[in-house]
């Protein structure tokens, strides 16, 4: 095809460009009520009917999703949802936003790209643009996307083009969001990475090119190893003082923050949740196996991270053990299960851990509140948020806070708890019944 950026340019310039987003969770959705909004046709594809349904019917179940935006592009005809993959065809560019766990031996699953691009395949036409956002290893675009795609008979980089460029979501950022996040793009060539820094350009405002695909792959597993091992220093630091006594981990790095360079502030916490910082280790640890290399400095902070949940398992048997009440008996109220503040995503939340942990141990009355999360499975069991209420905080022998929802009034919880041990140190600026609080990383 003759210049086909030019085509890609004057679709843009005349909102012909139609675009189609496959899978519409925290990274899918957000993108494509951005296109929507921005006067574009787009397709969302999702195989979970409830989700497409959802989206027809206007009912927003992603919190970085405005609820007035996407009911306008659902009335104006802008955003169409479909649980299959058939119109796919009709679109210009496509936006692959599918999830990447890991499996229990924490090995990458990558499955879902690969049935993605599989379905992408038998309906691929020439000009299409196809961009995958998932978080992943390095060489999953060119050495699993791309030859999948091509046994649809046609050519990368000559029939179709191809790019990754990597989601920043940060999940409750009101700051931050979809479109005004800067953005990596990386096409497999040049046109490819003409084109997609293009398309993607019209949903941010800024896109950074890099040179390749696995720049761009090992971007972002960068960007979030990064933050697991300063959490994990911060994380393994806490448990020092606690052992040390007379250091406060909280101050420790309130103090370093005030260098106004060469330092950048990380807290401790029960542990590490939501979809890349937790996994995306793991993904790297894999890959470099295979070129015969250890990465023992990223492994090692993963661990500390997740020992994390064990070690507010042990802070609470311990504080309980000075109680006149059998562990097994005794109320214990987790206070937030999301895996981060003023949010209702709870994948791999550390709260939701601590709560396993502790069932498994054998006790018996364990219940949670959370204003984002009405219900939560644990090893197996349904569990509801129970009211907060002065009576609720009497009656349990201990009160955990996990996650520090900006909602809560820890003044009033720290009343009327008999003991309260703070995860978070959402607790800093209460003043009265101090001697009833249990720090992480206090020292005390």
């Amino acid at each position: 095809m003759k210049d086909v950026p030019g085509l890609f340019r004057s679709k843009i310039e005349d909102k012909s460009l139609k675009v189609a987003v496959v899978g519409l969770g925290y990274v899918g959705l957000p993108l494509a009520v951005e296109y929507a909004s921005r006067g574009f046709s787009t397709l969302g594809i999702d195989l979970d009917k409830r989700k497409v349904d959802n989206v027809k019917e206007s009912k927003n179940y992603i919190d970085d999703v405005d609820d007035s935006e996407l009911a306008a592009d659902i009335k104006s005809g802008k955003l169409t949802a479909e649980e299959n993959y058939d119109s796919i065809g009709t679109c210009d560019a496509v936006f692959i936003c599918v999830p990447t766990p890991f499996t229990p031996n924490k090995e990458p699953d990558i499955s879902f790209i690969v049935s993605s691009s599989k379905e992408i395949a038998k309906r691929l036409r020439k000009g299409q643009l196809i961009v995958l956002r998932s978080t992943t290893f390095p060489n999953t675009t060119e050495g699993y996307v791309l030859p999948i795609l091509e046994e649809s008979g046609l050519k990368a980089g000559k029939d179709f083009y191809l790019a990754f460029s990597p989601e920043r979501i940060d999940p409750g950022n009101k700051k931050f969001k979809t479109g005004n996040i800067p953005t990596i793009v990386g096409g497999i060539d040049e046109t490819s990475t003409e084109l997609a820094s293009l398309v993607v350009g019209q949903s941010v405002t800024e896109v950074v090119k890099v040179s390749s695909p696995r720049v761009a792959e090992m971007e972002k597993l960068l960007e979030n190893v990064f933050r697991s091992v300063n959490i994990a220093l911060v994380n393994e630091l806490a448990q020092l003082c606690d052992r040390m006594g007379g250091v406060n981990i909280w101050e420790v790095v309130d103090a370093a923050a005030t260098k106004p360079f060469g330092f950048m502030p990380f807290y401790p916490g029960p542990g590490i949740g939501g979809h890349c910082i937790l996994i995306d280790p793991y993904y790297l640890e894999w890959l470099a196996k295979a070129y015969d290399f250890q990465t023992n400095f990223i492994s090692l902070a993963a661990e500390v991270n997740e020992n994390m949940p064990f070690y507010v398992r042990n802070m609470i048997q311990r504080e309980l053990s000075f109680k006149p009440v059998s562990f097994k008996k005794a109320k214990i109220l987790i206070l937030g299960v999301a895996f981060k503040r003023d949010v209702d995503d709870t994948r791999h939340s550390p709260a939701l851990k601590v709560m396993e942990l502790l069932l498994q141990d054998g006790a018996e009355n364990i219940s949670y509140n959370d204003p984002h999360v009405p219900t939560a499975l644990v090893d197996g069991k349904t569990f509801s948020s129970v009211k907060l209420t002065p009576r609720a905080l009497k009656s349990a022998d201990c009160v955990l806070i996990t996650t520090d929802h900006s909602s809560y009034d820890y003044e009033a919880i720290v009343r009327y708890s008999k003991c309260v041990i703070d995860a978070r140190n959402a607790t800093k600026h209460v003043k009265e019944g101090r001697e009833k609080i249990v720090l992480l990383g206090d020292g005390k």
